[in-house]
């Protein structure tokens, strides 16, 4: 295959079908049910990375080149988000030198392994004309196409936006408003802030002729906030400041106590648009609901609104074991090993090959049928083989009649990060989580029932669920009084329905000296004085 032919072959020139605005359907796919898998290992390095990557410290003050070895290291070991991140590293030389063909050969390897972000990245470069990819907005557009229709949540809202128009007006927006709202719909129930934003807006414009659609963008802007829009905090700060004598605002009477929580939480997230505030109704619930008194200090209004997480439990001491020196073809250096899955696929080789790439190889009875046989397999042992370099032949401890031999790739070593005992939960290092003692004993109550307890509640479907992937996330909080109803997954256009939830109960978590509710709670009609 020549050169020309090879380049046509890049995930970067996929013949994509021509954007379509006005495309009749739209089937909404989940991020959540399509990406690879990430293993607690690889996890764990992920978050490292963002907590030193920590937006309370000045940019010129971040190691970002231990950051970047950081990503490197997850993405070795299959975490798609830090390859994602690893490749806006190396677009604009942040803790490696820049190197833009890199970060498109890393975002095209996730395109591979469809990630429906890569897609929008992939997008993304073509808008802006990255390195040698030429600026052509209709190729823009027909990846960012793809990325929705692969169920990037970016690329839905995106895209969804633009179709809200009341008539054509190209090449910035279009009227296609059923397919645009279901878009924004998808991104949302996929927890996606800036989606939550944008239906509050359709509805906030929708309710200036009907008035009956204006509780519904109050809702969507609300629960924006929680999942971490300023711009939604900021809507709300403005419509309740001023109430109905704003042109455009969706509140109709001034409440200017709401107005100020508000506008601290817009703060919080202009400066890190990593929070999220899932249980934002312990401090602000929407009206009718009385505001809980605050003791005006900033940070209590915003850890309260936090997500809660347990207190890591005090690692176990390992037990003494002898680890075998390997030496010759299978050492590998301490500190190293395999990775989950090889760099790259290769076809298993026939032990009378020779290695096309350099790694770690290890041999594998074809038919292994005998308890013998077996044996033979589980003994052997990953060694390493130059590019070309000829199998062993030799087989030792089989027999002619054990059939042949098969010799599997496994990839070039990855170094390993040391384990690390953990005094605080990764949300609570990033500052986005806080720590509380779950109650001694557990309370689980069906989403369809009254809440039985006031307090915080983490929400979860069965690990066979459809939805599974999608629902069981850290966020999915809320704070609920006795006696009232849990969220409702349709509300969030989630394929959820309440009887399947189970709630746990969280405490109240009240260990913070400056949460609310050690003071009673009772109207806050006066004016008082926003991560």
């Amino acid at each position: 295959m020549n050169d020309k032919s090879q380049d046509a072959a890049l995930p970067r020139y996929t013949k994509l079908e021509a954007f379509n605005p006005h495309r009749a359907e739209f089937m909404c796919k989940h991020e959540a049910d399509v990406t690879p898998a990430i293993s607690e290992e690889a996890e764990a390095l992920f978050q490292n990375a963002l907590t030193l990557d920590n937006p309370d410290i000045w940019p010129a003050q971040r190691d970002y080149q231990k950051i970047a070895k950081l990503y490197e290291q997850a993405a070795n070991l299959g975490h798609w988000k830090a390859q994602f991140n690893l490749a806006g590293l190396y677009l604009k030389g942040i803790g490696v030198p820049q190197d833009i063909e890199k970060a498109i050969s890393l975002t095209e390897d996730l395109m591979r392994k469809g990630v429906p972000a890569a897609w929008d990245n992939m997008g993304s470069y073509y808008m802006g004309g990255v390195g040698s990819l030429e600026q052509d907005a209709t190729v823009a557009y027909a990846f960012w196409q793809r990325a929705a229709d692969l169920g990037s949540m970016a690329a839905q809202t995106y895209i969804g936006a633009k179709l809200l128009a009341t008539s054509d007006q190209p090449p910035e927006a279009w009227a296609n408003r059923r397919v645009g709202m279901k878009m924004l719909e998808c991104a949302y129930a996929q927890g996606y802030a800036r989606a939550g934003y944008e239906l509050g807006l359709e509805y906030a414009t929708v309710g200036q002729t009907d008035k009956s659609q204006k509780e519904r963008a109050i809702q969507y802007f609300h629960q924006a906030v929680k999942l971490g829009s300023m711009e939604a905090a900021n809507s709300l700060f403005s419509d309740f400041a001023s109430g109905s004598s704003a042109s455009a605002s969706v509140i109709t009477d001034v409440d200017l106590s709401r107005s100020e929580r508000y506008a601290v939480f817009s703060d919080a997230l202009r400066r890190n648009r990593d929070l999220r505030f899932p249980n934002l109704d312990k401090v602000l619930p929407l009206p009718p609901a009385k505001l809980p008194m605050w003791d005006g200090n900033k940070e209590t209004l915003i850890n309260a609104a936090k997500a809660v997480v347990p207190k890591p439990a005090a690692p176990a001491k390992p037990a003494a074991q002898e680890v075998p020196v390997r030496t010759g073809r299978a050492y590998i250096p301490e500190g190293w090993g395999l990775p989950d899955k090889p760099q790259t696929s290769v076809t298993a080789q026939y032990e009378s090959t020779a290695a096309p790439v350099a790694g770690y190889w290890i041999a594998r009875l074809m038919h292994p049928v005998t308890e013998r046989q077996h044996a033979w397999n589980a003994a052997q042992l990953p060694l390493a083989y130059k590019e070309g370099e000829l199998f062993d032949r030799t087989r030792p401890g089989l027999r002619d009649e054990d059939g042949r031999i098969q010799f599997h790739y496994l990839g070039q070593p990855v170094e390993r990060a040391a384990p690390v005992a953990l005094t605080e939960h990764p949300l609570v290092s990033r500052g986005v989580g806080r720590h509380a003692d779950l109650p001694a004993l557990p309370r689980d109550c069906k989403g369809h029932f009254p809440c039985p307890q006031a307090g915080i509640w983490r929400a979860s479907v069965a690990q066979n669920h459809p939805s599974a992937a999608l629902f069981n996330q850290w966020h999915r909080q809320a704070y609920v009084a006795r006696g009232g109803h849990f969220p409702d997954p349709k509300a969030q256009h989630l394929a959820v329905n309440s009887h399947e939830v189970t709630w746990q109960w969280l405490g109240q978590a009240n260990e913070l000296r400056g949460d609310l509710e050690y003071v009673s709670l009772g109207g806050s009609d006066t004016p008082a004085v926003q991560s």
